[in-house]
């Protein structure tokens, strides 16, 4: 089957597959007479083999080495990204509570017009966020509540084009690979 047939059958993007196969998920696929990548049943397997595990939430580093080492202890590496996991629910929690402090009285700061992106940048910092949680932040707020992550930022007088800049940023980031 062709790159594009992979990718449909495991509901994946050609360029997923691409990256997957440079990554070394995917062992490099034969050429047919006209160049075309041709991937077997084998690759097909492999190939849900990734998603399942991509679904799970591993990374690909670990992916590869659990599907390169038939040997490897794929359990260890699930109960680590599950510790994960749960470390990241516990400071996205206490980055909730976070926000529903400096949210606590929203119609006030509105009517006073008072934070700005600096402002709220500052703070969010003195809570502890690095750059990557706060993307992860937007992220999240973008995937789970569009309408409302577009009106914060307009919130924080940002200019329109900042504020679509950062929206196109947190639905990539969000995405796998992003």
């Amino acid at each position: 089957m062709t790159v594009k047939h992979l990718a449909r059958a495991c509901g994946l993007s050609r360029s997923t597959v691409l990256y997957y196969e440079s990554m070394g998920l995917l062992k490099t696929a034969r050429r047919s007479a006209g160049n075309y990548r041709v991937y077997g049943e084998k690759d097909l397997e492999r190939l849900r083999q990734v998603c399942v595990y991509r679904e799970a939430g591993l990374k690909l580093t670990d992916i590869r080495g659990i599907l390169e080492e038939p040997r490897s202890d794929a359990a260890a590496v699930l109960e680590r990204r599950l510790v994960e996991i749960e470390a990241e629910i516990g400071a996205l929690r206490d980055h909730q509570r976070a926000i529903a402090r400096l949210l606590k009285d929203t119609d006030r700061l509105r009517s006073k017009r008072m934070v700005t992106k600096e402002k709220w940048t500052d703070i969010m910092r003195a809570a502890g966020f690095s750059d990557e949680d706060m993307h992860r932040w937007h992220a999240e707020f973008e995937k789970k509540a569009p309408a409302e992550h577009q009106e914060f930022l307009e919130f924080l007088h940002i200019p329109r084009e900042e504020v679509n800049a950062i929206r196109e940023w947190s639905g990539r980031w969000s995405r796998p690979g992003g």
